[in-house]
């Protein structure tokens, strides 16, 4: 390629990235990713302390195909697709800068495989940039695509360790990544653990729509081949990986000698993380095929299913073809692609033994960019410590007043729980690393009265803006929680969500929307007595205590004793108090009884 065309590579990498200060005017940056299947636009901002968050302000996709419009043996952009990119970018462009007021100096524009491969490059970017005068156009160089959608992929998670494959329209890249190690400093190597997967990463050129030319257009004969070429290179890049960090092949030679599959956490196998529109394609017919009908929450990101379903190849395959209706989440062009998708599906599977999990990632090389932009204390920081949209009380504290904290408010709850039931492995508000973020929204209104909160609860936990950190059961067991704190009385119409919520609970673990009902039923008694935010450390356990025992048996048995302030329950129905445990009751858990007792407080 010529001197006008600049690659980003990992020795580049810290020149190239726009770097986020956190005392600049703006933390508003505006990327534009120019995949292979479309050109993805988008608006974050970074600002502090909600920086580890990337929350989008603005996306749009513009369905402009650049591996399809590559034609002929030269693989040449066509005069009308090079004039329509570059419009598009000069509008991008305004939107960033004129309208949200974006800095120039952070504002970019990657792109991938298909403009690698592109011999008129340079007549795209030169267009590109008589449209847009100073913008910044990047082509990625492989692993720098790697580095960008397996730390993309990553963003969204608290902790992750697995292989990050990121299926594009002209591509497919494979890596590993483990930031438990990265946070313990295991690693010794001064690029970063990141960097270091991305070296290691392998890209194949077998993309969703390159791969489906092959198989719609060729014989018999070459698509054996390149199926087989398929096969042998995610083989090859498995086994490179495994060579290049011995926790991998540990855990890969312990899931082959133990068969894993069935995706519980207690079982040996191997963890995927996959991301790129094929696979989330992918995602969506699982989603659409999932037992729990209508599934309850929309988006991919975050959704998880066992090795034994992601493995259902055949099953899908016959479904796509047979299937005339709408599937929500693909479009006419990803289901034309699904047998390329599943062709790759199929080598992935054929390469890794022993899938336990596999987990579909909103994020890509947006979000990479800017984490790889970020300092290393806040990319690895937990995001559910971060306050999200919406998700953060309004007035959390009295100006001058000695506020309690988030973990004076939880340890007041974790007192109704019985002392032999470790909370830190339960499926509950707790044990999933949500107290702070469920105790924002405890004295939080998000409508006129208990009904329409209980109902807000459950819709917010679905559709909030994407919170890094939720997987779909962290946002069913938040949005349950949240809807048993506010009496948990639904119209007809929220009733089904509330039951294909628990469904997703329970699936995971039986005793989990128990746990939820309960959870929020004690926060109901507490708010009974504690009406705001808490003034003062003391405020609660001034107020109103806890102290739970448990029976184990054939039955668990909960005797939680609730003790009252005589001045604080002045004017106050203490059946009303017992009576915000009646979802309990409500929801009939078979096996469990809670009795619950009130006395003054001593």
């Amino acid at each position: 390629m010529d001197a006008l065309v600049d690659i980003i590579t990992l020795d580049n990498l810290e020149q190239k990235l726009p770097r986020w200060d956190p005392s600049s005017a703006s933390h508003l940056f505006a990327l534009v990713d120019m995949g292979s299947n479309g050109v993805r636009f988008s608006i974050l901002d970074l600002s502090p302390p909600r920086t580890r968050l990337l929350r989008c302000i603005y996306r749009e996709r513009a369905a402009i195909s650049l591996f399809d419009a590559l034609s002929g043996p030269s693989l040449l952009f066509p005069d009308e697709t090079i004039k329509l990119v570059s419009r598009t970018l000069a509008r991008f462009r305004s939107i960033a800068i004129d309208d949200y007021g974006v800095p120039p100096s952070q504002v970019r524009v990657f792109a991938t495989e298909a403009m690698r491969r592109a011999q008129n490059a340079t007549a795209m970017l030169e267009a590109i940039r008589a449209e847009s005068p100073g913008l910044s156009v990047y082509i990625l160089a492989p692993p720098v695509e790697t580095l960008f959608g397996s730390v993309g992929a990553r963003s969204g998670f608290v902790d992750v360790k697995g292989l990050f494959l990121d299926l594009g329209g002209g591509s497919v890249q494979m890596t590993y990544l483990d930031s438990y190690a990265s946070k313990s400093r295991v690693q010794k190597d001064s690029v970063g653990p990141e960097v270091a997967a991305a070296l290691a990463g392998q890209s194949l050129p077998f993309g969703a729509a390159r791969l489906i030319k092959v198989l719609d257009n060729s014989d018999a004969a070459t698509q054996a081949s390149e199926i087989s070429r398929l096969r042998g290179g995610m083989s090859e890049a498995f086994k490179t990986l495994c060579a290049k960090f011995s926790s991998l092949a540990a855990d890969a030679a312990e899931a082959q000698q133990s068969g894993a599959g069935e995706g519980g956490k207690a079982t040996p196998g191997l963890d995927v993380y996959l991301c790129g529109g094929g696979f989330r394609g992918y995602g969506s017919m699982l989603m659409y095929r999932h037992p729990v009908q209508p599934y309850p929450i929309p988006s991919i990101g975050s959704f998880t299913v066992s090795g034994n379903v992601f493995g259902q190849t055949k099953d899908l395959l016959e479904f796509n073809r047979s299937f005339d209706g709408k599937i929500f989440g693909m479009s006419k062009r990803r289901r034309a692609q699904f047998p390329a998708i599943v062709a790759v599906v199929d080598a992935l599977i054929a390469a890794v033994p022993s899938i336990r999990s596999v987990t579909f990632c909103s994020g890509g090389n947006r979000e990479g960019a800017l984490m790889m932009s970020l300092p290393r204390e806040i990319r690895d920081s937990n995001p559910l410590t971060h306050s999200g949209d919406g998700m953060e009380s309004s007035t959390p504290s009295a100006p001058g007043a000695d506020p309690a904290s988030y973990q004076d408010v939880l340890d007041a709850l974790r007192s109704a729980f019985p002392p032999d039931l470790d909370l830190a492995t339960t499926t509950t508000v707790f044990g999933l690393q949500l107290g702070a973020l469920y105790a924002r929204q405890i004295w939080t209104q998000l409508g006129y009265d208990a009904e329409t909160n209980a109902s807000a609860a459950l819709h917010h936990a679905v559709s909030c803006p994407d919170q890094p950190g939720l997987t779909h059961l962290t946002r069913a067991v938040l949005g349950v929680t949240t809807c048993a704190r506010w009496g948990a009385s639904l119209a007809p119409v929220d009733e089904q969500l509330h039951k294909n919520l628990r469904a997703l609970m329970d699936a995971a673990d039986p005793d989990a929307s128990f746990w939820a009902d309960y959870t929020g039923s004690v926060t109901a008694a507490m708010v009974a007595l504690v009406k705001r935010w808490p003034r003062t450390p003391r405020a609660i356990q001034d107020k109103v205590r806890f102290r739970a025992t448990a029976e184990h048996g054939k039955k668990l048995k909960v005797q939680l004793e609730i003790f009252i302030n005589e001045e604080a329950a002045t004017g106050v129905d203490l059946d009303d108090i017992i009576d915000r445990f009646k979802c309990l009751k409500k929801h009939k858990h078979e096996g469990k009884k809670v009795t619950v007792t009130i006395n003054p407080l001593p």
